[in-house]
Order: structure tokens, then C-alpha cells, then sequence
């Protein structure tokens, strides 16, 4: 949590307007009483200080039957003590009591984004912070500190913020293994919901983002508010809709019974919560968290290279000569990056063993990997390892050695999951060990990558006799501060049992997410597009698989496999030696194709569009200066139409002339017509921005699981 010095004395009653990005946040600071939030959303553009004055008294609480006998305020920390009825804001005990703070401002600093303040209650101590970035996106921080004598035990620490009653839908997201990310729609129904996730982890039906919008918002249409909590354990999505008030949308971390308790002097921090308003649908939140991303100092700027993953080629067969020759066939079709998978280290030879050994395993690799890294790199790649350190195997040295620095109650183990337990790093011993093994790793290795999973969830997390997951979660950020410190070089890539930790918390430490588990690209696709809701292509593994996908058993075609892999950061996960030189010149030509592109798709604004042809899907890049624009045209299933309707291209500039294109490497070309479409056949068409965006066009009749890409370029 960032703030900025609280050296102004809290304001006298005053009405206060802050923006950025055609965003805004009218604020009516109420002398030494917390501030209520009059508006989040659009930017009402010159207003002056009368104006905003008189938007106060225009927007005071009218006294309703049945209630307080005086209106009361919706403040940016809402409680009982308020007259708020909803979940609240902050909650908790002081020595056994109910905490029903009465804050007092003491201090305010502000500027044209946002404000920080500092307030008091007896022995309690406030700092919140509202502000924007360049992006629009409204970035909400909360700390509390006990300046008392007594204990406070924290039941919650939300960020909450008003949304209009016109915001009546609501889409969040549910999901399981190998199908993260599946969303949902309802209406917005009165009372205080809560979407609770106890995973000790983001979890694959994670919400991800919760969004409120006008009724029937789609991709590009409707005025939405959406929040994201970036933190990576144990949390909460709430909506408040009470007859009494203002709707209310927040998001906070979720904590158990006594697993926050702040002794005299001790604070707690709660994740910063990401409000998006848009008022373009979907595509204008997610280019407002897309900005957003791309602007952090640490965002991965350079090209994000083409990966080649062992996992689904080898599993734990792990022997140099065929590794080697996965390797040569890597480098022939341009693949940049090498990753060894799971199966290098002490007595891994399944997944019931070796887990918190991580030293290289002499049985397997006699010389260490140094023939393999000194192969791979000779042949132009980098290399990179996977690792699960936050586990432990019962099966291992370190569990026999350490049974106590296991994440669980002191009195019994807990059940394994994929044979294997948590290992508790907030036991600053547990989490040195690993620190230094993968220190040691990193060192004697020139490792430029680590895939780093979490391969289970966290149940009965005990840690030093209380509920741990916010211990666990804070020691895990920790660990990976501290090892980028020492090696800020090396990529990280998030992975937890495919797409279980895809959040903003684990995001700032590392440098992309694996979506998903499923190589199936027909559920792929639909992972990606709800992956992209929040992240942009960059930051979200996606590889080719085999033909015949080990999670659902589907059969599909390679070109199709790699057309569903374009808009990401781009792999191959497979035996490609054992692809013919067909298949090889093709895999070659879709990563030269994709090499060319990915300066498009990683920088660009992402588009999505439903069609007006059932089983289609449409996802586009467009440039900044809208000059290129890049297409996929997918067909999930058969849709009614025998001549499909025409296909519109979005964003491009309506004032210039594109040259239209199939772009063949990456097309899987399977059309169903008779008679071709004549400017497909043709190769190119040229038309105005303004048509391809109004009219569109032809686009041949595409067989279930295909693809048609399409690439726009400005003359």
C-alpha cells in the first residue's frame, strides 16, 4: 500500500472531484467525519467548486419510513455505527467488543487523481487511500493499526464503493479444472451477496472480476463498474443493494476467526482492490486494466518468447537423448524458450514423491542438467524449470525430516491432495530453506524462467495455532520478492494446477499466468477470452498441445490448435518429434507468423465481438494508431446460416483505406463451400475502416473447429 504524506488538516466540509482517463470520483468530505462517495463514473467534465457544492445538497438522504429518525452517510468505510445495514466495511472486536469505530479525520492529502487520509478512534489508527491511475482505474487502500492498549481481532477490511441503481446486472465467474473462468449472468437481486472463496488460493471458480452493468451490456456496449481484489489467497466479492441506500460494490480479503489479531503497535494492510467504470461494455473495463498493466515499471516489455514445455511430451520420463532431440526439433521450427517440466529432482519419478527435495536427482541426471542447459542454449534458447516450493510430498526428505513445518493443526495431518501437503512458509525456517535451494538452483543454473505451480488447495491451514492463509499467502509474496531481488533477471510464470492463482496480487511478482491445464483449444478459447477480461494477451500462457487433448480426449487439427493459441503469450506443449516435416513446416510458419504479430497483440487494444453467426466468435488487436488490426474468426459449433453473414472489423480508423488479408500460416483452413468466397480466393481485399466496421465482410462458411484470421493493414 502506497500513500501519499497526510501533512494537510482534514478539509471543513467541502465537495471534491477527481479523474483520470474519462473516469471520475466526486467526493463530499464531511469535516472530521469519514467522506461518502457521490459519484463514481463518468467525468462530468468543468465543474466548479458552486457546482459540486450544490451536486451535495442535491444528493442529501432523504429520511425514509421505518428508519433513522436523521439521514445518515454512505461512507467509504460503512458501518452500524453509520447506520448501514449491509455487510460492512471494517468489523472485528476490541477485547471481546463489537469494533463500531467512530472515526475521526485528521489529516487529508489530495490531487487531481485522488486523496489519502488519516483518521482516529480512541486507540485505532485509519489510512485510506483513493486514487487514480493514468488508466482510469480507481485503486482503493485500506490500513489499520492498533494504537491502543487492548487486542483487535479484524473479521473484515473491505473497499467498497457506491455503484446506480441503473447498474442492474450482474456478471462474475465460476469455473472448475480445466475450465476456469466460466461466466455467469443475473440480475442484481436486493440484500447484501457475497461470493466467499476458502480455497487458500484464487481458486479456479474464482470470481475474477465482479462486474455490475446496465441491463443487456455486451462486449462493446453498456455502462459497467467492475472491481478485482489483487490478492492470492482467501477472499470476498460482495454486491449491497438494501432498500435504504445506494447499491454498493467491494471486494476484500477474507478472514477467518482469529486469524487476524493486532496486538498494541501491530497493523494490517488489507490488498488493494482495482474499481473499472466503463461505459463501452467489457471491452472498455478490460482496456482500462489492460493500460493499466502495461504501465507498471515491471511489466514485461520485451518480446514474449515462444515456449516449448515438456510436460505433455514427456511427463516424468526424463532421460537426456530424447530431451536433446526435443530440444533440436525446438529450435528448427523457432521455438526461443525450453522449459523443463515437472520430474528433475530427488525421487521424482510420479506425483507421490520428491516434493521440497529440490536438488537435482543423480539417479536421473548423473552430471546435473548441464549437458542439457549447455544444449539448449548452444541451440539459440533459453532455459527455463519448473518448481512447486510452496509443497512438500510426505514422501520426501525435507517431510521426514521437518513433519512440523507443514501448513496444518498440530495435532493430526491433513489429507493429501495430489499426494502432497503445504508447506507452512510463514515459519521463517520453511521459507529460508526454499529460498536457498532455489537461490542455489538459479545460481549454479543459467535458469532465465521458472514455472512456478501450486498444486493444491489449502484446507486446515494452522499456522502457529490460528488460521493461516493470510500468513501463508504474505510469506509467499515475500519469498518471491526476495528471490526476484537476488535474481531480477529470471521470469516467473504463475501456475497453479493450470489456472487456480490468476489474480493482480501474484501478478506484480511475476511475469505471466498459465491459464488453464487444458490444452484443448475449443475450451481454450473460451478460458482465454475470459482471461482476457482482466489481463491482456502478454501476460497469459497458452500453448499447442497434442492432437488429442489429455483433459477432454477431443481429436482437433493442428492448424486449429495453433490459430487458438495466437492471442497469448505463445507455446507448444507436445512431442513435436514426432511430427512429420509437414506438420513441422507448419508449427515453423505459424511461430514465424506469430514472431511478426506478437508486437501487435501485446501492445494493442483487444477486441471481442459476438457475431451475427451462431458458433462464431470474434477476437481482434488494433493498434494505438489504429494503422493494423489483426482477426480470429472461430467457429466453436454449426451455426443456421448456409452463407455466412458478413463479419465486421472493429477499431480500425474509418477515414483510411486497410488492405485486407487471410493470413494463411495461421488460418485452419477448413470451408465448407461450394463456390469460395472470391476475395478470400483472391488472397486480399481493399476497403475503408468505415465499411469494414459497418458493412464488414464475406468470410467462407468454417467447419467446427476452425479458424479464419485476418489481418488489416492501413495503406
Amino acid at each position: 500500500m502506497t500513500l501519499i504524506p497526510t501533512a494537510v488538516a482534514a478539509p471543513p466540509r467541502t465537495t471534491e472531484l477527481f479523474r483520470a482517463g474519462g473516469a471520475a470520483l466526486v467526493v463530499a468530505f464531511r469535516g472530521e467525519e469519514l467522506p461518502e462517495v457521490l459519484h463514481w463514473g463518468a467525468d462530468p467534465g468543468a465543474v466548479d467548486a458552486e457546482a459540486l457544492a450544490a451536486l451535495d445538497a442535491a444528493s442529501a438522504r432523504q429520511v425514509s419510513a421505518s428508519a433513522l429518525d436523521v439521514p445518515w452517510p454512505l461512507t467509504i468505510l460503512p458501518t452500524e455505527r453509520d447506520g448501514w445495514e449491509g455487510r460492512p466495511g471494517i468489523a472485528g472486536s476490541l477485547d471481546g467488543a463489537p469494533l463500531l469505530p467512530g472515526w475521526r479525520v485528521v489529516a487529508v492529502s489530495q490531487d487531481e487523481h485522488g486523496f489519502t487520509l488519516s483518521a482516529e478512534d480512541g486507540g485505532l489508527r485509519l489510512e485510506s487511500s483513493l486514487r487514480f491511475d493514468a488508466a482510469g482505474i480507481l485503486h482503493v487502500d485500506h490500513r489499520v493499526e492498533n494504537a491502543g492498549d487492548g487486542d483487535v481481532a479484524l473479521a473484515a477490511l473491505d473497499a467498497t464503493l457506491p455503484v446506480p441503481a441503473r447498474a442492474d446486472e450482474l456478471l462474475d465467474f465460476g469455473g472448475r479444472w480445466t475450465r476456469e473462468r466460466a461466466p455467469q449472468r443475473r440480475a442484481a437481486v436486493m440484500g447484501s451477496t457475497a461470493r466467499e472463496s476458502r480455497r487458500g488460493r484464487t481458486g479456479h471458480d474464482a470470481p475474477l472480476l465482479t462486474v455490475l452493468g446496465t441491463p443487456g451490456f455486451g462486449d462493446a456496449s453498456g455502462e459497467l463498474w467492475a472491481v478485482h481484489l489483487a490478492w492470492s489467497g482467501d477472499a470476498v466479492f460482495r454486491v449491497d443493494r438494501l432498500p435504504e441506500g445506494r447499491s454498493v460494490l467491494g471486494a476484500g480479503e477474507l478472514l477467518r476467526v482469529g486469524e487476524v489479531v493486532l496486538g498494541p503497535g501491530d497493523s494490517f494492510t488489507a490488498p488493494t482492490a482495482w474499481f473499472a467504470w466503463s461505459d463501452a461494455g467489457l471491452d472498455g473495463v478490460s482496456d482500462r486494466f489492460h493500460r493499466s498493466l502495461r504501465a507498471r515499471e515491471a511489466h514485461p516489455r520485451s518480446p514474449r518468447p515462444v515456449v516449448l514445455n515438456t510436460w505433455e511430451a514427456v511427463y516424468f520420463d526424463h532421460t537426456l537423448e530424447p530431451l536433446v532431440r526435443l530440444a533440436d526439433a525446438a529450435a528448427e521450427v523457432g521455438v526461443e524458450r525450453f522449459v523443463l517440466d515437472d520430474g528433475w529432482f530427488l525421487g521424482r519419478r510420479s506425483d507421490d514423491a520428491g516434493l521440497g527435495d529440490w536438488a537435482v536427482d543423480p539417479d536421473v541426471w548423473p552430471d546435473g542438467l548441464h549437458a542439457l542447459v549447455a544444449h539448449v542454449q548452444e541451440r539459440g534458447m533459453g532455459f527455463g524449470l519448473w518448481v512447486e516450493p510452496e509443497m512438500a510430498s510426505p514422501d520426501s526428505e525435507l517431510a521426514r525430516a521437518h513433519p512440523d513445518w507443514l501448513l496444518a493443526p498440530s495435532d493430526r495431518a491433513t489429507r493429501t491432495w495430489r499426494q502432497q501437503h503445504v508447506l507452512d512458509l510463514a515459519r521463517p525456517e520453511a521459507s529460508a530453506w526454499v529460498l536457498d535451494r532455489l537461490d542455489a538452483l538459479l545460481t549454479e543454473y543459467p535458469i532465465e524462467y521458472l514455472k512456478w505451480d501450486h498444486n493444491r488447495d489449502l484446507l486446515e491451514a494452522v499456522h502457529a495455532g490460528r488460521a493461516g492463509v493470510d500468513a501463508q499467502t504474505r510469506a509467499v509474496y515475500a519469498l518471491l520478492d526476495e528471490l526476484r531481488r537476488r535474481h531480477p533477471v529470471v521470469e516467473i510464470e504463475s501456475c497453479s494446477s493450470g489456472g487456480a492463482r490468476v489474480d493482480l496480487g501474484i501478478l506484480a511478482r511475476t511475469d505471466r499466468v498459465w491459464a488453464s491445464d487444458t490444452n484443448d483449444p475449443l475450451e481454450r478459447t473460451r478460458i482465454q477470452r475470459w482471461t482476457e477480461a482482466l489481463l491482456p494477451p502478454e501476460l497469459i500462457g497458452s500453448h499447442v498441445g497434442p492432437a488429442r487433448a489429455h483433459t477432454t480426449d477431443r481429436v482437433t487439427e493442428l492448424r486449429f490448435r495453433m490459430a487458438a493459441t495466437l492471442f497469448a503469450s505463445a507455446g507448444i506443449e507436445t512431442d513435436i518429434t514426432r511430427f512429420g516435416a509437414e506438420e513441422r513446416s507448419e508449427l515453423a510458419a505459424w511461430i514465424a507468423a506469430y514472431k511478426r504479430l506478437r508486437p501487435l497483440m501485446h501492445t494493442g487494444r483487444l477486441l471481442h465481438r459476438a457475431t451475427a453467426d451462431e458458433g462464431t466468435v470474434l477476437t481482434g488487436a488494433v493498434s494505438d494508431d489504429r494503422r493494423h488490426g489483426l482477426y480470429r474468426l472461430t467457429r466453436e459449433r454449426t451455426g443456421e446460416w448456409a452463407v455466412p453473414p458478413a463479419v465486421r472489423l472493429p477499431g480500425l480508423d474509418p477515414a483510411l483505406t486497410y488492405r485486407v488479408r487471410v493470413v494463411r500460416e495461421l488460418t485452419a483452413a477448413r470451408f465448407l463451400d461450394v463456390v469460395p468466397v472470391p476475395w478470400v480466393a483472391e488472397g486480399e481485399a481493399t476497403l475503408r475502416g468505415a465499411l469494414l466496421e459497418t458493412v464488414g465482410v464475406r468470410t467462407p462458411l468454417l467447419a467446427p473447429a476452425s479458424a479464419l484470421v485476418l489481418e488489416a493493414e492501413a495503406l
